[in-house]
């Protein structure tokens, strides 16, 4: 359990699921005021968040749906994240290339990226504008010539951790006096009255809890009707599933591509992110256990067959690791890609569930918009809660400029290496301090774990006092960017078992019960699934 987690007396509010939403929720509602706990059967941000494309964008493709509502909220959140988010969301230049484009394409083409600014008016990213092929050339020697007539370019944002983004969330609920909890298992419901009145959990430990609160809010993402069903009875179905896949290349390409596969004129992205190429997504139904989603040999060859007529080379790539993810999309019948990613809030005293206030879809990009919707209807239900400040309350590590090259050198002068402080500033932010502080109180912390990565041994107990880790993937693949390393971080492993076993008192069984789950990560992101 949490550092000053005890679940006793009676809380506010419950919140199911400690995705990107779930934690949002939480922080929003932490800071007017209520009292809060937020429930995550594994790690937060371990499940649909860690499977995202990993942009912070607007949707070009939205804008043909005609959904405009959802693009410039989208758009509008993109700029609340770069000013409260600075050391996790940055700026993303993208290229919309034409090959053999007729002028009609061209022209339609460049009106939906001027709708993109003009729905974008608050912006401080640039406006879009016209590559010729030579300036191309230069800056993308990869990328096809033939066809080549030119291309459009436009800004939106990256997060190439979104596991950290959503602890950031979680961190700062906490600090705001909500209890977090990661491990437990909702259930079932409490019941009194007729009302949603708490949940049963499976704890840490496997033992039974109850947990009583004046409402209960679902944001299980894709669990989401498995978790409505524990809540409230028949509760009806209202998520569809799609599975998105991506796979981390050996660098190829040096700009950001949004490209449309000639398999089946899908829009997909090729992106640098963290030193490789990010090709992705599919958009395909999904029927099983979100907890097992990964990437077959089909979705390989898909995407790279979309990418080779682009990039020729592209197969000649090495694969080093594949990232799947399950959508969790409002129901609705037709094609997959054709799915709104709009949100839908569902409020149990309209629908039969009194106590229960449920979030369905939504998109990352979107998260901070949606708890705050979300936490307005709790605070009216619960007839007490203050506004909302959570678009200008910088997260814990939001820190930039001058301020961010303190925390460098305070970290160097610390005993961190250089190439160390530059890698971790990105991850932790302003939040490096504390990682600094561990390292002046013992200075072997501050070593790297292995001499070819930049992560230090710090970070382990950083991760463990602070961060609510508790298994050896939560370490390696959501606290840390190793399982992003070229090798998935193989050359480290030992250490941080090692590491992490002395703090947490693990004896052998657990030991290799922790392997196991390392090792059942690295086969499902290995890209050898099942056809």
């Amino acid at each position: 359990m949490a550092k000053g987690a005890a679940t006793n007396g009676f809380f506010d509010l419950v919140i199911v699921g400690g995705g990107i939403i779930g934690a949002g929720v939480a922080r929003d509602a932490a800071r007017r005021g209520l009292r809060a706990v937020l429930l995550e059967k594994n790690d937060f941000g371990s499940g649909t968040t860690a499977g995202s494309t990993r942009l912070i964008h607007g949707g070009l493709r939205y804008l043909e749906m005609l959904d405009f509502g959802l693009v410039r909220m989208d758009l509008r959140e993109r700029e609340t994240l770069l000013h409260i988010a600075p050391h996790l969301v940055k700026p993303l230049r993208f290229h919309l290339p034409y090959f053999n484009a007729s002028w009609f394409y061209r022209t339609k083409m460049k009106i939906g990226l001027g709708l993109y600014d003009l729905l974008s008016y608050d912006k401080s990213l640039p406006n879009r504008r016209y590559v010729p092929v030579a300036e191309i050339a230069s800056s993308e020697p990869a990328l096809r010539r033939e066809g080549l007539r030119g291309a459009s370019t436009y800004y939106d944002a990256q997060v190439n951790m979104p596991e950290r983004l959503c602890l950031e969330n979680v961190l700062d609920a906490e600090q705001h006096g909500c209890t977090v909890r990661n491990g437990v298992e909702v259930t079932g419901a409490l019941h009194e009255n007729g009302r949603v009145a708490g949940v049963c959990i499976r704890n840490e430990a496997g033992e039974s809890e109850e947990i009583r609160a004046r409402l209960v809010c679902n944001t299980s993402g894709p669990w989401f009707d498995g978790v409505a069903a524990r809540l409230q009875p028949e509760s009806p179905r209202r998520v569809r599933m799609t599975k998105g896949v991506h796979l981390a290349l050996e660098p190829l390409n040096h700009e950001a591509w949004v490209l449309f596969s000639p398999v089946d004129r899908r829009l997909f992205f090729m992106i640098p992110w963290m030193g490789m190429s990010w090709l992705g997504t599919t958009d395909t139904d999904f029927d099983g256990d979100p907890a097992d989603v990964a990437a077959t040999p089909a979705d390989v060859e898909y995407l790279l067959k979309s990418a080779e007529y682009y990039f020729p080379a592209v197969r000649k790539q090495t694969l080093r690791f594949t990232n799947a993810g399950v959508r969790a999309l409002v129901t609705h019948p037709g094609k997959e890609s054709a799915v709104s990613r709009s949100h839908q809030l569902v409020d149990g005293e309209r629908q039969g569930a009194p106590g229960l206030v449920s979030v369905v879809g939504g998109k990352i990009t979107g998260y901070r918009a949606i708890a705050e919707e979300t936490t307005d209807l709790i605070v009216k239900r619960l007839g007490k809660g203050g506004a909302c400040d959570t678009a200008s309350s910088p997260l814990p590590g939001a820190v930039n400029g001058e301020a961010a090259g303190r925390c460098a050198k305070e970290a160097m002068e610390a005993g961190i290496a250089a190439d160390s402080a530059a890698a971790l500033l990105p991850l932790y932010g302003a939040r490096l301090t504390e990682l600094t502080a561990f390292c002046r109180r013992d200075a072997s912390l501050a070593e790297k774990i292995h001499p070819d990565y930049p992560e230090i041994r710090g970070q382990v107990g950083l991760a463990i006092d602070q961060e609510h880790c508790r298994n050896l993937d939560d370490f390696l693949a959501r606290r840390t960017a190793l399982a992003f390393s070229p090798d998935q971080g193989r050359k480290a492993l030992e250490a941080v078992v090692s590491l992490m076993a002395a703090r947490l008192g693990w004896d052998a069984g657990e030991t290799s019960r922790q392997r196991a789950r390392w090792d059942a990560y690295l086969s499902r992101t290995s890209g050898a699934g099942k056809a």
